[in-house]
């Protein structure tokens, strides 16, 4: 089969070989890696890494995965004033993003500062008490990184990797493929197609995930929920940086992001205003 699909992470993926069709025991992989990666870093897992951070403060051994997730969350941390936090898991359990989706929304507390409660360095993180982190604006790419590795170790030379629209391709022969970019106010229709090759491209919008009046991204300094902005992609040489950036346009300026990560994006504002990069690699259609 050069296609398969599967339910992971809480999305639906496919994998699509654009060369040789993939293999039972890659298949079997592939789900396994995922499973124990979520088993590591979802904080809806009972007995989870990241659960376990919520029971007791102390010092812990990080997984080997987890310094490229722990080493980006801690440096947008830096470069968005704060703004990008791991422990925004605290305010989405508050607001009703919890293990059991209960979405009921209480009042949200204030966040901590990250330096004051986690002392990081790989491979050792400290926390000084009890801490609710979520990874969920960079995990869902860095998986799909360490699944298109696979692929790649396994013999494959051209891909694509679908996991809820985040989307790495992969081709030895250079072969673009177009991916259509979701209108977020309609979602059966398309802003725009982009013109993916060789690199990842992720978007991020709060009109799937969203209740009260809260959506899945929240900004900690208002405990809010932005509204300025109804959707952002970001191409990028990897789906954990495009993840993460495709969240932090909601949270960041842009061009303080560029000044240290190379990237195009897209951004749609209310009203359907849009900003784009210089290089964006796509046909707009009506926005």
């Amino acid at each position: 089969m050069k296609q398969i699909h599967f339910e992971a992470i809480g999305t639906r993926w496919q994998i699509d070989s654009l060369d040789k069709p993939i293999e039972q025991q890659v298949v079997d992989a592939i789900k396994h890696r995922v499973e124990i990666f979520e088993d590591t870093y979802s904080r809806f897992r009972n007995g989870s890494f990241v659960a376990n951070l919520a029971s007791d403060a102390g010092t812990y051994t990080l997984p080997e995965d987890a310094k490229p997730l722990f080493d980006l969350y801690f440096e947008l941390y830096k470069i968005t004033n704060k703004k990008f936090t791991p422990l925004i898991g605290q305010t989405l359990e508050e607001l009703g993003y919890d293990k059991t989706y209960s979405f009921k929304a209480n009042i949200p507390t204030k966040l901590d500062d990250l330096s004051q409660v986690a002392s990081y360095q790989y491979p050792k993180l400290t926390i000084a008490k009890p801490v609710r982190l979520d990874f969920g604006a960079a995990g869902k790419g860095y998986i799909i990184d360490i699944v298109s590795d696979l692929l790649k170790e396994s013999g494959y030379t051209e891909f694509i990797v679908d996991a809820g629209g985040d989307i790495v391709h992969y081709s030895k022969s250079g072969k673009a493929v177009p991916v259509g970019l979701e209108n977020p106010i309609n979602i059966s229709e398309a802003v725009g197609v982009a013109t993916i090759d060789n690199r990842s491209i992720c978007g991020s919008s709060g009109n799937r995930r969203k209740w009260s009046v809260y959506t899945h991204i929240i900004d900690p300094e208002t405990l809010a929920s932005p509204k300025n902005i109804l959707a952002t992609w970001v191409v990028a040489k990897n789906t954990m940086l495009a993840d993460a950036l495709s969240t932090c346009l909601f949270l960041a300026d842009p061009a303080k992001l560029q000044e240290h990560y190379d990237f195009e994006y897209l951004i749609i504002y209310e009203g359907q205003k849009v900003s784009v990069s210089d290089n964006f690699p796509a046909e707009l259609f009506y926005v």
